[in-house]
């Protein structure tokens, strides 16, 4: 009987032993096989980034392709700008320039910066009246955009134009008029600080749009502007051209600007001071 025990046990372990390495041996199989599999996965993988990147060198030769083609094309409509020019507007453009501060004519690289410049330097020997640090006049594509300092038009926490604000805006009038087409929005902006309180105005946007609303009033009334040209519009603080942190930065975030929006034709008009000059304006009201 323990004989046949003994015997029994033996085979039991023999048999136990002998699933047991063919798990190994499957095992083994699974890992190779996954091993054999992650290897290819990898070498699929490095071709695909291969393709990936050949493609995106495609793509960024055709964007350089088509940049160059931009180019041209900006340079071919710039000429053909300067030929539509009519030869009295040339004529104008480079008389201007010839006073222009050189520092700001060596800035322009194309025939648009010439362009604007010639405009904005007219019309600040038209309109800023011996006050051109109140007064900062930049163009881009034909909109031309005067800054005002606070100081010149309004007193401080004030919507009632100062008189000695007068001048300029009949200057800006008299440019205004000598265009029919012209648009012009007037922009209020403040600095940060708070009203005072129980004041009369509410807060910052009320103050912005009440000051450009004065100046419209005052285009409109007294110096013949057609409204249907203007546009009053107030920022509040939140349009600042620099920190409010100091006094000073304080000061220039307290502004009016003032953008005119003629069309092409229109805005090389503004190259003629003359013409702009020989506009009368009504001065009954007065």
């Amino acid at each position: 009987m323990k004989k046949i025990l003994t015997v029994t046990v033996v085979a039991a372990t023999m048999l136990t032993s002998c699933v047991s390495k063919k798990k190994y041996v499957a095992l083994e199989e699974d890992y190779n096989n996954t091993r054999s599999n992650l290897q290819q996965t990898q070498v699929e993988k490095e071709e695909l980034e291969e393709r990936l990147n050949a493609i995106e060198q495609r793509v960024a030769d055709y964007n350089a392709r088509i940049n160059s083609l931009t180019e041209e094309n900006d340079q071919k409509l710039e000429m053909n700008q300067l030929t539509a020019m009519s030869n009295a507007n040339k004529q104008k453009m480079r008389e201007t320039l010839k006073n222009v501060d050189p520092e700001k004519l060596a800035g322009a690289e194309t025939l648009e910066d010439s362009i604007n410049i010639a405009v904005a330097h007219n019309l600040e020997s038209q309109i800023s009246n011996g006050s051109s640090e109140d007064i900062d006049i930049t163009v881009d594509k034909t909109v031309v955009m005067i800054n005002v300092s606070d100081k010149l038009l309004f007193r401080s926490g004030s919507h009632r134009v100062s008189r000695d604000a007068y001048p300029l805006l009949e200057k800006l009038a008299e440019v205004i008029n000598s265009e029919p087409a012209m648009e012009v929005m007037v922009e209020g902006h403040t600095d940060s600080q708070t009203m005072v309180e129980n004041s009369y105005i509410q807060d910052n946007w009320e103050l912005s749009v009440r000051r450009s609303t004065a100046i419209v009033r005052l285009l409109q009334d007294r110096f013949n502007v057609d409204p249907e040209k203007l546009i009053a519009a107030g920022r509040s603080s939140y349009k600042p051209v620099a920190e409010n942190d100091t006094r000073e930065n304080r000061a220039l975030n307290r502004r009016t600007r003032i953008v005119i929006l003629p069309n092409l034709d229109k805005f090389l008009a503004l190259l003629d001071s003359e013409q702009s000059a020989a506009q009368p304006v009504d001065r009954t009201n007065d």
